[in-house]
């Protein structure tokens, strides 16, 4: 197979740039101008605001709580990462005392969420019944971190947070997930899981994202912790009582 095949080969199983131009010739219009629209959706995508009412009536009849990080602003936000790990002071939860809570963020991607978060959030109450009438607290201007603070007002024994994504010159709408038992205040990155490439442009499904949450949410349980004490073996190994490595209902 020659080279440009090869290439081309390459180049269908991924939406990245792969040598636009092996011999370093200027870039063609086109692919000049696909390069700019890219990136400007990858900084629209970092400053665009979570329009809040608008995901609460995309996750209807679904309850909903708003509350605000201590990052004030967009400017913020991105310049203080610490802030976006903090509620706002006053926030007030109520203790529920779930199984699993689920926190929505903006994070680095607005648009990640409106796009995504909803149909995983679908998928994973077909999988796990009981987060359906569950409410689910939207944050603005939240970073993963947050879920350990929000986790522990609620009185959770694991927090699920969907969050946007960094955006990059393919995707700029990608979400990320991250599962964390025990969630409480001071909690390193190690304590979590992720699954991460949450899109429809050649990432995971809402479907398959879900599989793998609600396997790792079982697995979790089973033996009593997530981050490195967790491997996700969702798709070679499906735990007990599923079938495709769904829990049962």
């Amino acid at each position: 197979m020659s080279a440009p095949d090869q290439l081309g080969q390459l180049r269908r199983l991924t939406p990245a740039r792969v040598r636009l131009d092996a011999a370093a010739r200027p870039l063609p219009l086109t692919s000049l101008l696909a390069f700019q629209e890219d990136h400007a959706a990858a900084r629209d995508a970092i400053h665009a605001p979570l329009d809040a009412d608008a995901l609460v009536r995309a996750l209807a009849p679904r309850p909903c709580l708003c509350v605000d990080s201590r990052a004030t602003d967009r400017a913020t936000y991105l310049r203080r990462p610490d802030l976006g790990r903090q509620l706002a002071e006053g926030a007030d939860l109520p203790r529920l005392g779930c199984a699993l809570a689920v926190v929505l963020c903006d994070g680095l991607s607005a648009p990640a969420v409106m796009a995504h978060a909803p149909g995983v959030l679908d998928a994973l109450s077909a999988r796990l019944p009981p987060l359906a009438d569950q409410p689910v607290v939207l944050v603005r201007g939240g970073r993963v971190a947050i879920g350990d603070q929000i986790g522990a007002a609620l009185g959770a024994q694991m927090v699920l947070v969907l969050i946007g994504e960094r955006p990059g010159l393919s995707v700029a709408d990608s979400l990320g997930a991250y599962l964390t038992l025990n969630p409480r205040p001071g909690l390193r990155d190690s304590a979590r899981n992720c699954v991460s490439n949450i899109h429809l442009c050649g990432g995971l499904s809402h479907a398959a994202a879900a599989d793998r949450l609600a396997w790792l949410v079982q697995e979790a349980r089973r033996i009593g912790a997530t981050g490195v004490a967790l491997k996700d073996e969702s798709v070679i190994r499906p735990a007990l009582g599923t079938e495709g490595g769904v829990p049962s209902p």
